[in-house]
């Protein structure tokens, strides 16, 4: 049987990027291509590029989606509307924020607030993979409330949304068996440039307050700017395997984030059993629920007292409440059911 043929816009291949294009090819031939929209210097070329894949590919499918609001779906968006074509923007994060405080967010940029606006006001439907993408409250950061999402930053945007949270596979994600979770172990994962976005300056703060324990930081091998401790490990960029045996023989997961779209290495984490602990930002505490832990503030005491409350408790019961909480919420699965669905139901 022939299959529905897809064009799929994305920035990079992230890994979830890569998880979306296989739950699609399931139902869709996609249609592709790999384009670097980070080199600022060369976007001319690269809306040329596009422009000349679109008008070439337009006319085979009936639905466009697009992985991440911003220059790149700004045709994408004017491309749908014009040929009459559903086009899906599925926002991640940065493509709803606007947060100067700690320079982050891709709507405190002028330009890229305006094609972003444009792309969500041409576009079908928004696919936030939470509800705080389109609006949230943030108590967390400072004494100020501080208010996020699209529907704040962007005024005039009447388009429809609909969440679909990500999706893991949760047959991947599990605790290797004959590995031992080790109680005094903290893990986190993070990129270079997101130090301050996920909060990692104030685990680095603390971490000399637990000199028995050790927290292990994936995903970068050097903090040049910032004191480390001894107790503090720097294990590079992982593959899966490996970042999935680090999850393994962990007990606790920190994502300490200012702001947070989703979530999907917590998630991967409590798949394999870790216990997390999280600020109370976005959607971090419902993807948790009662099977962890949440920092009310950003405070170091505070995070203290928070571990040292959580070291006295018998935790072993949260593995199991952990990794249930994902299976029964953010399969891949589900992801996989719910954009079919969204992009087989044409405009």
């Amino acid at each position: 049987m022939l299959k529905n043929k897809l064009i799929f816009i994305y920035p990079k291949l992230y890994t979830f990027v890569k998880a979306d294009m296989k739950l699609l090819s399931d139902e869709f031939d996609l249609i592709t291509i790999d384009q670097n929209w980070s080199n600022k210097f060369l976007l001319p070329f690269t809306f040329i590029q596009q422009f000349i894949f679109l008008l070439f590919n337009i006319t085979k499918v009936d639905s466009i989606l697009v992985s991440f609001g911003g220059y790149l779906s700004f045709l994408p968006a004017l491309f749908g509307k014009l040929f009459r074509k559903k086009i899906a923007i599925v926002v991640h994060g940065t493509d709803c924020v606007s947060f100067p405080e700690i320079n982050y967010g891709n709507l405190r940029k002028p330009l890229l607030r305006f094609f972003t606006k444009k792309s969500y006001q041409w576009a079908s439907v928004i696919l936030p993979v939470s509800e705080s993408l389109a609006y949230t409250k943030n108590n967390y950061y400072s004494a100020k409330t501080l208010e996020f999402g699209f529907s704040v930053h962007l005024k005039n945007v009447e388009t429809p949304y609909r969440i679909i949270p990500n999706g893991l596979d949760i047959e991947f994600w599990k605790k290797v068996k004959g590995i031992k979770k080790d109680s005094k172990r903290f893990v986190t994962v993070f990129g270079n440039e997101q130090v301050i976005t996920k909060g990692v300056d104030l685990i680095i703060d603390i971490a000399q307050q637990f000199p028995e324990h050790t927290f292990y930081f994936a995903g970068v091998d050097s903090l040049s700017n910032f004191d480390i401790s001894s107790n503090i490990q720097l294990l590079g960029r992982l593959t899966p395997e490996e970042l999935r045996d680090l999850y393994s023989e962990s007990r606790y997961y920190l994502q300490l984030s200012n702001t947070e779209g989703f979530g999907v290495a917590l998630c991967e984490a409590m798949l394999c059993e870790c216990i997390p602990i999280v600020s109370d930002v976005n959607y971090l505490p419902s993807i948790v629920d009662d099977a962890g832990f949440v920092l009310k503030r950003r405070n170091a005491e505070m995070l203290i007292d928070l571990i040292n409350e959580v070291l006295k408790l018998d935790v072993t019961s949260f593995e199991q409440k952990a990794r249930k909480r994902i299976t029964d919420n953010f399969s891949s699965k589900n992801r996989q059911e719910l954009l079919i669905k969204e992009l087989l139901f044409q405009k």
